[in-house]
């Protein structure tokens, strides 16, 4: 089977040898998104739902680039350093995911590489075999 490596830009992926998303076959992993901005730094500092907003939108670009979309994602893990932010992390996957409604879980964790995130993400899909 065909592997397909996505990046996203992050400064970690290269250093840390690590994919943003991996597709082999018709499985699609996308690994745990921070809410990075396109110049590096951390979106939303303070708000778990904008945080939450930008990791859905990484996301969502890595499945596009393996060909698959938010609508092939059948698991999402939501993982808070607040866990009091569920709602409110909850209602942003809501609008991601509202009518496909994907298996879930949220976590709390004590924290992330970066202090400022208050969320990360991790998505899996399965998509039609590549031909």
């Amino acid at each position: 089977m065909t592997r397909q490596n996505v990046s996203s830009g992050s400064p970690y992926e290269p250093r840390l040898g690590i994919s943003r998303a991996v597709r082999i076959g018709n499985i699609v992993a996308v690994a745990g998104t921070a809410p990075i901005g396109p110049d590096g730094r951390t979106v939303g500092v303070g708000d778990a739902a904008a945080q939450a907003r930008r990791c859905f939108e990484i996301a969502r670009n890595a499945l596009e680039q393996t060909g698959a979309s938010l609508k092939d994602v059948i698991r999402t893990r939501i993982l808070l350093t607040r866990i009091e932010d569920w709602e409110a992390v909850g209602n942003v996957h809501g609008e991601f995911f509202g009518d496909v409604r994907p298996v879930n879980t949220v976590m709390q964790v004590t924290r992330f590489i970066d202090p400022e995130w208050l969320v990360e993400i991790e998505v899996d899909a399965v998509v039609e075999p590549q031909s």
